[in-house]
């Protein structure tokens, strides 16, 4: 049974932050105050408040990429990841590692993309051509 996450990061301005999540993601917007927004992030609870930003580095190997850790993200079927990749390309989002696939042909095939949210926030959203290959090894 897969259940909704709850994740609360920072942001530096909400206003920026419901353009980005609501309007380019696609997110709906739920709960509010002058402090902070929940958004449904693809079925999960994402409470974005104001604050200091958590600190990254581009520490994580992917490939022979380096990308920030932390990040958080999430998993889509392959039709939507690339709804979605469309939209931000669409907006010239500046991409960290640019939309492309990984492990071709071997089992847990994904596609991948990382970016920042307008605050730096990193994102990873993977796709997959079927969900059972999110937990393939």
């Amino acid at each position: 049974m897969l259940c909704p996450f709850h994740l609360a990061i920072n942001v530096h301005d909400l206003d920026e932050a419901r353009s980005f999540y609501g309007g380019v993601l696609g997110c709906t917007e739920g709960r509010s105050t002058q402090t902070w927004v929940d958004y449904d992030f693809f079925g999960h609870q994402l409470s974005l408040h104001l604050g200091p930003i958590l600190k990254t580095e581009n520490t994580g190997h992917v490939g022979e990429h380096l990308v920030p850790m932390p990040h958080f993200g999430l998993a889509l079927p392959l039709t939507d990841w690339t709804a979605l990749a469309g939209r931000l390309e669409e907006v010239a989002t500046d991409f960290v590692l640019s939309p492309q696939v990984r492990f071709k042909g071997e089992p847990g095939e994904q596609w991948t993309m990382f970016f920042r949210d307008p605050s730096g926030n990193p994102i990873e959203v993977k796709g997959f051509p079927e969900m059972s290959g999110v937990f393939a090894s």
